[in-house]
């Protein structure tokens, strides 16, 4: 009885040994910070956004200027000329919703700047990641950056100098 007691033990502690998983976490906003390619990349995407908004700023300053002239020129106008007018007005504000669309909308141009990127940075980081679980035989590597589902952490089981070092950069 005592032997299949103890087999049986040994069995039950084989399958919950071989069950046990080994858990980390990330920070990307950390790592993210700490990577000097990033933080060019997001000034240069400022810059473009900040040149795209302004470029819309004139345009939608020449639209304004002309709908004030048509306001103070509207009764001196002919009918004709009048939906001339306002033809041109409407035809410019779509020009600028257009180019609006064109540079920020989610497949705009600043989304492709974005990717080109900031995309590698994120990847180098992915595989950094990828290695390191498979270096330290963990099953799960949580983003704590991602969102605050991660109600508890333990400093310990922080991986993110661990990327930085895989990475080759040294905080």
């Amino acid at each position: 009885m005592k032997k299949i007691v103890f087999t049986l033990s040994l069995l039950i502690l084989g399958v919950t040994v071989g069950f046990s998983q080994k858990f980390a976490y990330v920070n990307t906003d950390y790592i993210l910070g700490r990577v000097p390619a990033y933080d060019a990349a997001q000034k240069q995407l400022d810059k473009f956004s900040e040149e795209w908004q302004k470029e819309i700023e004139v345009k939608r300053t020449e639209i304004e200027k002309l709908y004030k002239d048509y306001q103070a020129e509207r009764v001196l106008l002919t009918e004709e000329m009048r939906t001339k007018r306002e033809d041109e007005i409407m035809l410019r504000e779509k020009d600028v919703k257009d180019l609006q669309k064109k540079y920020f909308a989610p497949d705009g141009a600043l989304y492709k700047k974005r990717q080109e990127l900031v995309k590698p940075i994120q990847d180098d980081i992915f595989t950094a990641v990828k290695d390191l679980a498979a270096e330290g035989g963990y099953s799960i590597i949580f983003d704590v950056a991602a969102g605050p589902t991660m109600l508890f952490t333990d400093p310990k089981f922080d991986k993110s100098d661990d990327i930085l070092k895989k990475m080759g950069i040294q905080n």
